[in-house]
């Protein structure tokens, strides 16, 4: 059998997740998620995840794993990922890896660093300093102890500065010095392919047009469901996620309709944009600024890899 998996990768809203159900219209494909907001259960809508009918069309996985309230990270997303590739495999089909969750994907195509496991009580500390100073206080703080992880976070990024403080306070250590632990080899090889739109203006057309369809179609009382089924707090993890980040902001009435949609479009610019940097630094990764291409390598590639 030949142990191959393949991946498309992209920023939001740019095409990829349309691109591999057309493929799974016509070959014998499974989805295996890359994103860190589908992974929740009844985050639906701001994280676009694949409706019940386009699962049932072509089968995802790393769909729907935990509850908002609980923890997920890229070290567990790698043992998972690679139990759902596997799986695909043993059933003499394709695996096709899918997101824009570029941290999660360097987890499984690179292995993960020998980190230490969270701390709640740092945790806490270090988002009571924050809500006090501000995260770009925080960013500060992280260049005094780490600059060269400080100098590749956004000062607002809250989530990966509260993790690099939180490993410096619990080791001593900067987290840019442990990244130099023997990872662990992939079982199967990795073909990774990026969409990557060479025209800026018309991705940022595209992403404020999905994101008003979120909201128009109850992005704000999606939210406001989960809040009232789980015990939320804006520092989860699943809370930080481009678009409920915005919202929990307008239901807390900090800002109206207008400043929402305003600011919900400029923070997923944002992480399109962050997304484009980690995809030109993946040096195995092929990239291609349109759709129609792409699919033509994936499916050369898909044929070579099934007659070899």
């Amino acid at each position: 059998m030949n142990w191959t998996a393949f991946a498309i990768l992209g920023p939001t809203a740019s095409g990829k997740s349309r691109l591999a159900m057309a493929l799974g219209e016509t070959l014998p494909i499974e989805i295996v998620s890359v994103d860190s907001g589908q992974v929740y259960r009844g985050m639906d809508i701001g994280t676009a995840k694949p409706t019940p009918e386009e699962q049932a069309r072509v089968p995802h996985h790393l769909i729907d794993l935990v509850e908002p309230t609980a923890p997920y990270s890229a070290g567990r997303f790698r043992e998972d990922a690679i139990a759902a590739v596997q799986g695909v495999l043993a059933r003499g089909r394709i695996p096709l890896l899918v997101g824009g969750t570029m941290l999660y994907y360097r987890a499984l195509a690179q292995g993960i660093d020998a980190l230490p496991a969270a701390d709640p009580r740092l945790r806490a500390e270090i988002a009571a300093e924050a809500a006090e100073q501000g995260w770009p206080a925080m960013h500060a703080q992280l260049a005094q102890v780490d600059p060269a992880t400080a100098s590749r976070l956004p000062r607002n990024d809250s989530q990966r500065i509260e993790r690099a403080l939180e490993v410096y306070r619990a080791t001593g250590t900067p987290l840019s010095a442990l990244h130099t632990a023997p990872r662990a080899v992939l079982p199967f090889r990795l073909l990774a392919l990026a969409l990557m739109p060479s025209d800026r203006t018309a991705l940022h057309g595209r992403i404020a047009e999905r994101f008003d369809a979120m909201l128009k179609n109850g992005l704000v009382d999606e939210l406001q469901a989960l809040r009232q089924r789980y015990p939320l707090h804006a520092a989860l993890p699943s809370m930080r996620c481009v678009g409920y980040r915005q919202v929990w902001r307008y239901l807390e009435r900090e800002c109206d309709v207008a400043a929402l949609r305003e600011r919900g479009i400029a923070a997923t610019r944002q992480l399109a944009k962050r997304q484009l940097t980690w995809l030109r630094s993946l040096q195995e990764v092929e990239r291609f600024g349109d759709a129609a291409r792409l699919a033509a390598r994936l499916r050369a590639s898909i044929d070579a890899s099934r007659t070899a």
